[in-house]
């Protein structure tokens, strides 16, 4: 995990689609379904963007539950 500590990752849920090996019909119907099914106000309030220099505090936070939601690292801030 690029030289982060494991630990920063206890209790931590990544969630994502790693699309890299799935052919590309099925990508593509799998970004579909989630473009439909997701309820974008709801992923729009719980989001926060955030600088990289910000990702290990966030990190601790989100484990000593102070923060929760879906955070969004901006690697150009």
């Amino acid at each position: 995990w690029y030289g982060f500590d494991d630990a920063l990752y206890a209790g931590v849920r990544l969630l994502g689609i790693d699309s890299v090996m799935c052919p590309v019909d099925r990508r593509t119907a799998a970004w579909k379904h989630l473009a439909e099914e997701v309820d974008r106000a709801h992923l729009d309030a719980i989001t926060h963007e955030i600088p990289l220099a910000g990702a290990i505090e966030a990190g601790r936070q989100i484990l000593s539950g102070t923060i929760r939601g879906r955070l969004v690292v901006d690697v150009n801030r």
